[in-house]
């Protein structure tokens, strides 16, 4: 069955007949279930055996799905980078894998999600008679009844999800901005769904980039004319374009390279540094364009303003309530990170940094100059904090309270580096988690950290609890282990706390103490229990540090916990790269708190005490 097509239009339709769905850069997917499972590609390729965990959940939840079967539905395969966005390159490296293993361990680190916008049979009854608008209504009393999610979430274990429409285009586009997601398809609601048409009855609009850039040559075969950059002084190719120039403007392009040529070969003109244009496209793709389209000519810009750092820093939209002050002002020596390099980590990290941020008192350490000035604590709100930022009070302070990307990267403009949060929420009677703070007396004490905690994991295993760990950013390690909210005291966890502490350091009081004092450590590592209590707080997952490397607050698989384990590895300019190829360690964080069996082991304790 091919698919319905959306039309691309630089202008949105408006008014009562149109609803609005953001749109996600997958692979476009039919599902169907029958007598057997099919997801298939709008190319007719088989999915499935590329993307197991999509089967794996179907057949998992068999029984919630079979009172509709057989049906159809109609959706976008992705790799979820946040609810607005999907990420191009993930889903282009997975559909490029062939090794069966690699295919499954990426399936379990970082698993795709299938995302449905319409529903073309139910209970063996075709729908694609009805109008869209019917089938929208009937897609989610599905979804509702069927428990699945209702719209996408990049931490909902449950990958079938839906993608819901909007009446409100402007609300909806704001957040796709915000988000750097792709863009949104208009859809008229009256509309009927037919097979292997591109309708003027769907319209997608498109998440536009702009870059000012120059001409470098011009293909004889196609009429593409190459575009570049300066990079270091050196021209760098970035793509080449056709699309959007109008026939007079694709002529007169054409003859001022033609008469400006230095150059020319069987296959290309070249030319010199000299037509600056500027192009919008969608995304940077292994550093080339795509989809560029011809936007307007320059002729206000010299060759050597249209540079490489321009290109990357333009990619992102930044809200125009966020202004970002000083772009090029240096943060970090080594690596070298300006601000604006920060402010995109802040922006990309995001999905995975916001939710241990959400709904939790923030104190700051906030660096004026960088790591090359001093810096200070905060926890009171700035009087100039925006009315747009969320605070809370608690024992006369008025809190930040970080909840969403503009908080976050207003923060990030302030020149926050380190975000301490408390070990609750501002929701929370109790502790929302309990963490295990592995602190060596140095750097070069690291081995005692790594021992600890495999050392605790060991305890934690046997008591079939589940843990987390990561890095702290400085010198140790942190191991957490998620808590259902509202059940627990601190008198509760400290128990538990205390008893693993006194456990290892009678292991091994050589290498181990709960000793407060620093002087009376001597070499031995501090296993912090008494810090995890209420009002205490602690470096947030992903996180940077403001220290000289640039390091990361960097959440680890387990598995890495060994003798090879190093802290400057986990940096601001690696984690992004880390979490594309390897996924989030901390992927299942939340949805841990509630099959956490903590309870037996509170009796135990509590027994054992009397």
């Amino acid at each position: 069955m091919k698919p319905m097509l959306p039309t691309l239009t630089f202008d949105v339709p408006k008014g009562e007949n149109w609803v609005y769905e953001v749109k996600y850069d997958g692979f476009r997917a039919i599902l169907t279930w029958d007598n057997d499972i099919t997801l298939i590609s709008r190319n007719g390729k088989e999915l499935l055996s590329l993307f197991p965990e999509i089967e794996q959940f179907l057949v998992e939840n068999r029984s919630v799905f079979e009172p509709y079967l057989p049906f159809v539905l109609d959706g976008e395969l992705v790799f979820l980078e946040n609810r607005f966005k999907a990420g191009f390159d993930s889903i282009q490296v997975r559909g490029r894998m062939r090794s069966e293993q690699r295919i499954h361990q990426k399936a379990k680190a970082s698993p795709c999600r299938l995302l449905i916008f319409d529903i073309l049979q139910l209970k063996g009854k075709s729908l694609k008679e009805k109008k869209f608008i019917e089938r929208k209504e009937i897609l989610l009393n599905f979804f509702k009844t069927a428990g699945l999610p209702l719209e996408p979430d990049e931490k909902q274990h449950k990958l079938v999800q839906m993608i819901p429409a909007h009446k409100d285009f402007k609300k909806i586009w704001e957040k796709v901005i915000l988000y750097d997601g792709e863009g949104i398809v208009a859809k008229q609601v009256n509309s009927h769904w037919t097979a292997g048409t591109r309708t003027r009855e769907w319209i997608k609009n498109k998440n536009w980039k702009y870059v000012s850039c120059f001409i470098s040559a011009y293909e004889k075969t196609n009429g593409y004319f190459y575009a570049s950059v300066f990079k270091d002084g050196r021209p760098v190719p970035i793509g080449n374009f056709l699309f959007g120039l109008k026939p007079e403007e694709k002529n007169a392009l054409f003859q001022i390279v033609k008469e400006n040529k230095i150059e020319e070969d069987s296959e290309f003109i070249y030319v010199e540094p000299a037509i600056c244009v500027e192009l919008k496209y969608l995304e940077i793709y292994e550093l080339q364009m795509r989809e560029p389209h011809f936007e307007r000519f320059r002729f206000d810009l010299m060759p050597e303003e249209c540079t490489f750092e321009k290109f990357v820093q333009q990619q992102k939209n930044v809200p125009v309530d966020v202004e970002i002050t000083h772009p090029d002002k240096p943060l970090w020596e080594t690596p070298p990170i300006k601000k604006i390099d920060y402010i995109h980590y802040l922006r990309e990290i995001s999905p995975y940094f916001l939710p241990f941020l959400r709904d939790r008192l923030l104190t700051t350490i906030r660096y004026p100059h960088g790591i090359f000035g001093e810096a200070f604590f905060q926890k009171n709100r700035p009087d100039y904090t925006p009315e747009f930022i969320d605070t809370s009070e608690s024992d006369g302070i008025y809190y930040i309270v970080c909840n969403d990307l503009k908080s976050l990267l207003w923060l990030g403009n302030q020149l926050a580096f380190e975000f301490h949060v408390p070990f609750q929420t501002i929701h929370s009677t109790g502790p929302s988690e309990i963490v295990f703070d592995l602190d060596p007396p140095s750097k070069d004490a690291f081995p005692l950290a790594i021992k600890a905690a495999r050392l605790i994991k060991e305890v934690l295993d046997h008591l079939k609890l589940i843990s987390f760990i990561k890095t702290s950013g400085n010198k140790g390690l942190q191991i957490y282990l998620p808590l259902p909210e509202n059940r627990f005291s601190y008198e509760q966890t400290r128990m538990f706390t205390s008893f693993v502490a006194d456990y290892l350091v009678s292991k091994d009081p050589d290498s181990f103490t709960v000793e407060r004092m620093k002087k009376k450590r001597g070499k031995r590592l501090y296993v912090d229990y008494v810090q995890h209590a209420e009002g205490k707080t602690i470096i947030a997952p992903y996180s940077p540090r403001g220290n000289k490397n640039a390091t990361i607050a960097a959440p680890l698989f387990w598995e890495e916990v060994n003798e090879k384990l190093t802290i400057d590895t986990f940096q601001i300019t690696t984690m992004l790269k880390r979490l594309k190829t390897q996924g989030c360690p901390f992927q299942t964080f939340f949805q841990t708190k509630e099959i956490q069996s903590f309870e037996p082991v509170l009796e135990f304790l509590t027994n054992g005490a009397k």
